[in-house]
């Protein structure tokens, strides 16, 4: 049987190998899709659209669409109210993590999946608890770099994750991409899993 063809519409290194990692090796097409269209104070909303509109961008690029899987994804963390992607500047990510240290968000991602025209949506939520850093803690990670290229400016599987005190919910969730509701909108859709396997 061949193995069907899966492209992740995404930049994300984390995402790329967390797929890799569970034994699936996409293509990569970056989607392009300017992520400021959408604004909502409802970060299911965010993610989950922003998912939609990168896997149709993606979608719609390809010739042979009818049997590729196209999946994209999109992360925000909803945090006092507001809805957090990728911080502007190092001076934003700063501020956000003198908010958040000691306290808790709820990281959400966004997943769409297409085949040809049938397409399936949906978003995983996780709970993260950060750890109380200090302002040179906070300056030196901010000073990575690291915390500006991600959403809720935070990682949990690079240097931020010794600032990430526990999560409650699926640790994969947080890195951009939920494998158990993947393989679920996989299988919705009638692809079983195991077939991705290389």
């Amino acid at each position: 049987m061949t193995r069907p063809r899966l492209v992740l519409a995404s930049q994300s290194p984390a995402r790329l190998a967390t797929l890799r990692s569970a034994g699936v090796e996409p293509e990569v097409i970056v989607s392009g899709v300017d992520e400021s269209v959408i604004v909502s104070d409802d970060p299911v909303v965010v993610a989950t659209e922003l998912a939609r509109l990168k896997c149709r961008a993606v979608a719609h690029r390809l010739k042979s669409a009818d049997d590729t899987i196209v999946v994209g994804c999109d992360s925000v963390l909803a945090f006092d109210g507001e809805v957090l992607g990728k911080p502007s500047d190092a001076e934003t990510a700063i501020e956000r993590w003198r908010a958040m240290r000691g306290r808790s968000g709820v990281l959400h991602t966004g997943h769409c999946v297409r085949i040809g025209e049938r397409e399936v949506s949906d978003d995983a939520a996780t709970t993260v608890h950060f750890a109380d850093l200090d302002d040179a803690e906070i300056q030196a990670y901010v000073g990575t770099g690291e915390p500006l290229h991600v959403a809720g400016a935070f990682t949990v599987d690079g240097l931020g994750g010794a600032f990430v005190e526990r999560i409650e919910g699926d640790h994969h969730n947080v890195v951009g991409l939920s494998l158990p509701l993947l393989r679920a909108m996989l299988a919705g859709l009638g692809v079983r899993w195991t077939d991705l396997w290389r």
